[in-house]
């Protein structure tokens, strides 16, 4: 009688993503890996997480052409292929670049770029952010003209929308922070 010997699956290769928050200046980007095999719906949790936002709002993925999302039940909005299942790599088709759109209000456009593919065990943790640039801009705070009006307020406690602005957010928004170590905690937390 022979014995079956299972083998352990082996790891999915990373990949490593380059974010940036599009029309922004100073740019506000990150680096980071997922594996390859990550679902889309599971790409924006960590999209969020390492951008800072809270995902209070609709998104939206544009990759190779197609649009991918959370349909909407009751038909409203434009149709959207499901993301729940859809995997990173079988979306991108061979493709380097890709969209993401959060909040279709404020409409923040991300440009995300693939860098490269890595070897599973490069990193510690799975998902994993390497670097990254300035603080993502507050919810609702009315896009790139809003965050723009937001900034001169902060900075100016002279402006007349000053403790106002102040009040609305909680504290003084320092425009340049990002923090590395924070972001890989919150990654501990998910699972991809």
């Amino acid at each position: 009688m022979t014995k079956t010997v299972r083998l352990p699956k082996p790891k999915r290769d990373l990949l490593l993503l380059h974010i940036e928050l599009k029309w922004m200046t100073p740019t506000i980007w990150r680096r980071f890996a997922v594996p390859e095999n990550i679902t889309l719906g599971r790409l924006h949790q960590v999209i969020q997480i390492v951008m800072g936002w809270g995902d209070y709002h609709l998104h939206e993925f544009k990759i190779a052409g197609e649009n991918y999302g959370v349909p909407d039940p009751d038909g409203w909005g434009p149709p959207v292929n499901p993301e729940a299942r859809k995997t990173l790599i079988k979306a991108l088709n061979g493709k380097r670049t890709f969209n993401y759109l959060y909040d279709f209000g404020d409409e923040w456009h991300h440009r995300i770029k693939v860098e490269k593919t890595l070897p599973a065990a490069t990193y510690p943790q799975v998902p994993y952010c390497i670097e990254g640039a300035n603080a993502c801009p507050p919810e609702d705070v009315g896009g790139v003209p809003g965050y723009e009006v937001f900034l001169e307020a902060m900075a100016d406690a002279g402006h007349p929308e000053h403790d106002a602005t102040v009040e609305w957010y909680g504290e003084i928004f320092d425009p340049t922070f990002f923090d590395r170590e924070r972001v890989n905690q919150w990654f501990k937390r998910i699972k991809v």
